[in-house]
């Protein structure tokens, strides 16, 4: 396979291919969110959603902030108790409080609801980073929820994260390799690619789904 060279990475030598795969995008856009945050140590950080991207954040949040307390909303008693199998301080529905609120909280979910959850669990001066590519459309109309006094005031921001730069690229498998990461991941033959899709929507399986070619 042949590919241009500013698009080719060196993948560091403690990763398999496996490994490597997620790491490049799922974990690389999870890298420039959690940069966006600007989070410092022993500030609060929150997840929405906690797929590939989510888990491999928290992976690198962990490492970064030890100080940090971590808290993850998920819409699955699966990704709530896989959350706190790798260590969060906290776990629960998008819906429900937790016991403090964050600093930060970067959404990786295609949907809006967990938007209007998570600017209520901000603090002031708080940052909303959103990582998805897009959203859908069929829980709009929660956007009119929106209350200024509850969701917006006191100078909370919400911040989109457009593209991954080559600089992030690099700088997140430097950073991965020296932890390092190790991705959790589910491997599907290149054939099952549409059982993989099934069960990324349906939220069957924990991190990352890779496809294998042979």
């Amino acid at each position: 396979m042949v590919v241009p060279e500013k698009f080719a990475f060196s993948i560091p030598a403690v990763f398999s291919d496996t490994e490597a795969a997620p790491l490049l995008c799922a974990g690389a856009i999870g890298y420039r969110s959690l940069r966006l945050t600007h989070l410092k140590n022993g500030r609060t950080l929150g997840l929405t959603g906690f797929g590939a991207s989510g888990h491999l954040v928290l992976k690198m949040a962990k490492s970064l902030f030890p100080d940090s307390k971590i808290l993850v909303f998920a819409r699955s008693a699966e990704e709530q108790s896989f959350a706190r199998s790798l260590g969060v301080f906290w776990a629960g529905d998008s819906g429900d409080a937790p016991p403090l609120k964050a600093n930060a909280i970067i959404d990786t979910t295609p949907v809006w609801n967990p938007i209007v959850q998570s600017l209520s669990q901000l603090k002031p001066g708080g940052r909303l980073v959103i990582n998805a590519i897009r959203k859908e459309a069929t829980d709009k109309n929660v956007l009119l929820t929106l209350d200024y006094p509850k969701h917006l005031w006191m100078e909370k921001e919400i911040k989109s994260v457009a593209n991954i730069a080559r600089q992030d690229v690099e700088d997140f498998l430097a950073l991965a390799s020296r932890i390092p990461i190790r991705p959790e991941v589910e491997v599907y033959p290149f054939e099952e690619a549409n059982r993989a899709l099934h069960d990324l929507k349906n939220k069957h399986v924990k991190g990352a789904k890779v496809l294998t070619l042979k």
